[in-house]
């Protein structure tokens, strides 16, 4: 690829990447390609359609997700690698949408997602199995969860990752809850 067009490809994805991130995937191809500072021709040139583009601006995450999940299944302790698991999401940058998106289950995001959510199901069954997680939890609690954190993220990090505390505390079959979070400070006021 020629330089020019390797850096008009960059450009398109690093604008992609930051209007899903504030605006969701419902993003036109237009107003990707004006973000970049192109035309909409350029950028089909490079991604012929919304499915192509979306699966190549999340190509890392969507990577990372298999990566995690596949790392998680490896844990013999399925209940303290489904917490790895959240915890990461939940670290992550809001603009890692891999795991966030319910809407890129309407474009078709590759085998990386699709082995990433067929492991966390496994993930979650084994921990039920073992007794470590509700049996009426679902897969699909995993992203109320995650998006009930990242309502707070924007605002306070530390309140997101101690509502997800308290959140897997609640998930828990286990007698004994997790440690407690520390308290944090909402909105300006201190809630310790």
């Amino acid at each position: 690829m020629r330089t020019d067009a390797s850096q008009n490809r960059a450009r398109i994805l690093d604008a992609a990447r930051e209007l899903y991130a504030a605006k969701g995937l419902d993003v036109t191809m237009r107003a990707v390609a004006r973000r970049a500072g192109l035309g909409v021709a350029t950028l089909y040139r490079h991604f012929p359609d919304r499915e192509a583009l979306v699966v190549a601006a999340f190509e890392h995450e969507l990577a990372d997700c298999d990566r995690l999940s596949e790392e998680a299944l490896a844990d013999p302790d399925p209940w303290r690698a489904l917490r790895g698991v959240v915890d990461h999401v939940v670290r992550a940058p809001t603009g890692n949408w891999a795991f966030r998106a319910e809407s890129l289950d309407e474009v078709k995001t590759g085998e990386a997602r699709a082995r990433a959510m067929t492991n966390i199901t496994e993930l979650v069954r084994r921990a039920q199995e073992s007794g470590d997680l509700r049996a009426d939890f679902s897969p699909s609690d995993l992203a109320l969860l995650v998006q009930a954190s990242d309502s707070l993220s924007a605002t306070s990090p530390a309140a997101a990752r101690r509502l997800v505390a308290y959140l897997l505390q609640s998930f828990s079959a286990r007698a004994a809850p997790l440690p407690a979070p520390g308290p944090v400070s909402v909105l300006g006021a201190d809630f310790g």
